[in-house]
């Protein structure tokens, strides 16, 4: 079974080798049919506490580390990314 990558928003990193992450989903309401968020925490293994708060990162699953994690930091996601700078010959 493959594992499972989730991204999230890290909203704490105080932990010693560890962040927790926020991680978003969107639903579809069962009877209403709108749209609404639903969000849950998971706590991730970070090796050398190089994750920062407020960074968006990818979580793999794991074999359990401790009593809440189950999760590795895998690889920040650049959501600032600036497109490299072209020079044109003209």
């Amino acid at each position: 079974m493959p594992k499972r990558v989730l991204t999230g928003l890290i909203v704490s990193d105080k932990g010693d080798k560890t962040v927790v992450v926020n991680v978003e989903r969107k639903v579809k309401h069962a009877l209403y049919g709108k749209i609404i968020r639903r969000t849950k925490k998971y706590h991730a293994h970070d090796e050398g506490n190089e994750f920062k708060q407020g960074e968006t990162v990818r979580i793999e699953e794991t074999a359990p580390i401790s009593k809440l994690k189950t999760w590795k930091v895998i690889d920040r996601v650049n959501t600032h990314a600036t497109p490299e700078r072209v020079d044109v010959d003209a």
